[in-house]
């Protein structure tokens, strides 16, 4: 938490909140996405809005910070005005403003600091600072509060992260693996725009996962192309996308080189591209993760206590279904229960931001919040609070690999590593 050392103030409303309706307004800043959303402490969502960017950033190949930071300014006090107007609700009315405060592009966040600061001051409401990855941790609680219960082994993938870590609460994040390199949704990114499906109209302004998922549905040979599996000697639980992007503009020039194709052309089989390059990170995201269950249920780390083994996947590329196919299918092999977030909240929104904050007062036993609200800052980098990657590491956990759906039984490999 953040020290309070000048002008503290004290919040004593806030002592009942168990026993009577709250509601926190979620400010989500922290990437090319304005979000705001407030959310009751019950669950419910009473406004909700995403004002995206990714139109305008598609045309330059990449977010461009100062432009976010920019087209944040100019729609964030609209965007909160719209989301008060949808939840009916006047701000004096609202218990606590939470805010993302780390990690994320600093110009990005620092539009909604400000602009959570000034609310704050305005209407004498706490300001709840929110570490972004642990609120995608923890977002699939606000529908499935009765089956997840703490702790429990989350999985987050996104644009800029792929970690695994064990939830015990708001702030009580210990860290299993995270990717040393590049992260599953910068990859798939990257990999679309070399292949350039952006010249295809049906994949124009569609993200690269989204894209890459679609067209690998169309595959007629999905085992035509073959991808080395990344740290497959290391007994760990961190990742590497690196060799999987590398290894695929070789293979898409490679294949450009034979078929003559045109500067603004897309290679003839791009859909079994797709398909194995789908394939190929699925694996790899259920290796780390089969072996981060191995070590959850050993009895010596006891890591799930008295809950029921639980798996919860999460960030804007859990919004793929054949990702999270597998990795369902990897915890239902070892009888652990696997939920998502809603499609409409795994990637970037308020409403995460909105029910981490719903979280710190109800579960963190904030009864006498004080903060200085100067002294709430941004942080572009930010880790959890502990971590057991040596751990982990240590142990050398040997794994019997549950294999992906769909891959044929003539190149599956029963393979211990």
């Amino acid at each position: 938490m953040y020290a309070a050392t000048k002008s503290r103030r004290v919040f004593p409303h806030l002592c009942n909140l168990r026993h009577r309706l709250s509601y926190v307004a979620g400010i989500e800043t922290s990437c090319d996405d304005t979000g705001i959303a407030i959310v009751d402490s019950n669950g419910r969502v009473r406004g909700n809005v995403l004002e995206s960017q990714q139109e305008f950033h598609t045309r330059y190949g990449g977010i461009i910070p100062p432009r976010a930071q920019d087209l944040h300014r100019l729609r964030i006090k609209d965007a909160f005005e719209r989301c008060l107007q949808e939840a009916g609700l006047a701000a004096e009315e609202l218990t606590a403003i939470a805010v993302t405060t780390r990690p994320g592009l600093p110009l990005s966040l620092l539009i909604g600091l400000r602009f959570a600061r000034h609310l704050a001051r305005k209407y004498n409401k706490p300001l709840l600072p929110v570490h972004h990855m642990e609120a995608h941790a923890i977002q699939a609680r606000m529908e499935h509060i009765a089956d997840i219960e703490y702790p429990f082994l989350c999985l987050l993938i996104s644009g800029g992260h792929c970690q695994l870590a064990i939830v015990r609460g708001p702030g009580r994040l210990t860290l299993l693996g995270e990717t040393l390199d590049d992260a599953p949704g910068e990859a798939f990114d990257k990999i679309a725009r070399r292949l350039r499906l952006y010249v295809l109209p049906q994949y124009r302004l569609w993200n690269g996962g989204r894209a890459i998922e679609h067209a690998a549905k169309s595959a007629k040979d999905p085992l035509a192309y073959d991808f080395p599996l990344p740290l497959a000697q290391q007994r760990n639980c961190n990742f590497s996308f690196a060799g999987i992007k590398n290894n695929s503009f070789r293979a898409i020039r490679a294949r450009e080189l034979a078929e003559r194709t045109p500067p603004d052309g897309v290679i003839s089989n791009y859909a079994d591209f797709c398909a194995g390059l789908l394939q190929a990170v699925s694996r790899h995201l259920m290796h780390r993760t089969q072996r981060a269950l191995e070590y959850c249920l050993d009895p010596k780390n006891h890591s799930f206590g008295d809950a029921h083994p639980t798996l919860v996947v999460s960030g804007g590329v859990a919004n793929n279904d054949a990702i999270f196919a597998n990795i369902e299918h990897v915890a239902k092999a070892y009888n652990c229960r696997c939920y998502r977030p809603s499609k409409k909240y795994c990637s970037d929104n308020g409403v995460m931001i909105a029910w981490h904050g719903i979280e710190q007062l109800l579960y963190d036993s904030v009864k006498n919040l004080r903060y200085d609200l100067d002294s709430i800052d941004i942080q572009g980098q930010a880790g959890f609070l502990n971590s057991s990657v040596d751990d982990v590491t240590g142990a050398a956990i040997k794994c019997k690999w549950v294999q992906p759906i769909g891959l044929l039984p003539s190149v599956a490999h029963a393979c211990h590593s």
